[in-house]
């Protein structure tokens, strides 16, 4: 009589919490986003640039010698390079659901939340005011918490 054998399933590989096992730090210096100086186009190392053929996740850094602003090169205002740029962070969030933006400098006083709170500092927990409070959004989408927020590049 043959012996049949079960396959051995293999227990999946957990994704690692930071990118190519570089240091939570290092990571987020990586990440930061850049605004051009001349027009203010936003370049953000999360969504890249796929129409320029640079994939999500492309550090300021790393991009060619040769990068030009994507809107001041099609404008015709000349080749505004990397040198044009100058690091930047948020400090508006749009809930991507009803379009309420948290402002860092105005906070939520009435919520609790102090002027000057950095979106990053909220809690995890946190909702957008509007969504949980207008029954019709919360009945069929649920609360909308912090992840359901984009940076706002205004």
């Amino acid at each position: 009589m043959k012996k049949t054998s079960t396959p051995v399933r293999k227990k999946p590989v957990p994704k690692k919490a930071s990118l190519g096992g570089v240091s939570k730090e290092t990571e987020l210096k990586d990440m930061t986003r850049y605004r051009c100086r001349i027009c203010g186009y936003i370049y953000s190392p999360f969504r890249g640039e796929p129409h320029n053929n640079i994939p999500e996740g492309t550090a300021f850094d790393d991009l060619s010698d040769d990068y030009v602003c994507p809107i001041c090169g099609q404008e015709g205002k000349g080749r505004i390079g990397k040198w044009g740029f100058e690091a930047w962070r948020p400090t508006r969030y749009l809930c991507s659901l009803c379009s309420y933006v948290y402002d860092e400098s105005r906070g939520e006083p009435h919520r609790g939340i102090e002027p000057g709170t950095k979106f990053e500092d909220l809690p995890d927990d946190y909702s957008c005011p509007v969504c949980a409070m207008d029954p019709k959004i919360r009945i069929r989408f649920g609360k909308v918490f912090k992840d359901g927020f984009e940076p706002l590049n205004a």
